[in-house]
């Protein structure tokens, strides 16, 4: 089992000694840490005009961290491509997987925050019309041979070339958000790697992951359990009063997210196992069901996102899984 990071820097002006400069230089020593303890991949969210601080210009952060670490691959999850001119994302995302040594991984979605599509003045009716033409695009860029036109709906393109060229060829991994068995069938077909949110439940998780692999043998494409990565929220804890406090903010993270994402949440936090919330050996039972079912790319969501919880995991967890690799090649 591989883990590496999903979210972002989170910055708020006006917050006593917390600028935004320093929000992003604490978050950029926390992925260093990352990288240096041997997290597989990083996966950066991308979000406008919401007062919270996220970030907004994920491959520009991405192109820094390319220059600062030296093995973690670096991924978009994920660029909204209604809200882009797809020929520059093109460029900028070619240039990235250029400067990373061929670490790019690339996130694409269509997004679902009103206000956000508000914000750009695009109705986000035309979300998936634009979302299809983009893609078309940017794989024909990166495929082309030389130059290249386009006459679509909302692109006309004649005789252009993008530079530079990806190091990755054809092009870096396409990797789709999708979570509806019919999004998830598509994201097979269409040759994407697939990411699966944070809120769904183990037993969800299980059954889009078999969706995806099913759907992969049935058109003849070679299945790899790193080609879905599953995001979970991370809140390890060591006493019960850290429990009551973990929990708590899961109950405010739940809400924000669900909110967000259309009111989906769980109906019953009880009964919620989405989350890696617990003592590191209840993460370890849980992560271990994930396994069990398929999954062996953990993306994790740390509220606190500190590099002294990033040491903590991976003494206490990942090295579980590390051991693994180990006993099986000593059974060999």
């Amino acid at each position: 089992m591989k883990f590496g990071l999903f979210g972002g820097a989170r910055t708020k002006r006006g917050m006593g000694d917390v600028s935004d400069s320093h929000g992003y230089n604490d978050y950029i020593e926390y992925i260093c840490e990352a990288d240096r303890l041997g997290f597989h991949s990083l996966f950066m969210v991308e979000h406008h005009f919401t007062g919270q601080g996220q970030v907004s210009a994920s491959m520009t952060l991405l192109a820094y961290l390319a220059a600062k670490t030296k093995n973690i691959r670096l991924g978009t999850g994920v660029v909204v491509m209604p809200w882009h001119n797809p020929v520059l994302v093109a460029e900028q995302a070619a240039t990235l997987d250029l400067l990373s040594g061929g670490r790019f991984d690339f996130g694409v979605g269509k997004g679902y925050r009103k206000n956000e599509f508000e914000g750009f003045c695009i109705p986000i009716e035309e979300a998936s019309e634009r979302f299809d033409e983009a893609i078309e695009i940017i794989r024909k860029a990166w495929t082309s041979e030389g130059r290249f036109s386009h006459h679509g709906k909302n692109w006309h393109l004649d005789n252009v070339v993008v530079e530079p060229e990806p190091l990755t060829r054809p092009h870096p991994p396409f990797w789709l958000a999708a979570g509806s068995p019919d999004s998830i069938k598509r994201a097979a077909r269409e040759g994407y790697n697939l990411l699966l949110d944070q809120l769904a439940s183990v037993k969800q998780v299980i059954e889009r992951v078999a969706i995806f692999r099913d759907e992969c043998a049935r058109i003849g494409r070679a299945y790899d359990p790193m080609m879905v990565g599953v995001t979970r929220a991370l809140q390890m804890f060591h006493t019960e009063a850290e429990r009551e406090a973990a929990l708590a903010t899961r109950k405010r993270v739940v809400s924000v997210i669900g909110d967000l994402a259309k009111g989906e949440r769980p109906a019953n936090l009880d009964d919620d196992d989405a989350p890696l919330l617990g003592t590191p050996q209840e993460i370890i039972a849980r992560l271990r069901k994930l396994q069990a079912g398929g999954v062996q790319n953990i993306l994790m969501a740390d509220p606190t996102a500190t590099p002294a919880g990033l040491r903590a995991f991976k003494q206490e967890v990942m090295s579980a899984f590390e051991n693994d690799g180990v006993k099986a090649v000593a059974a060999e």
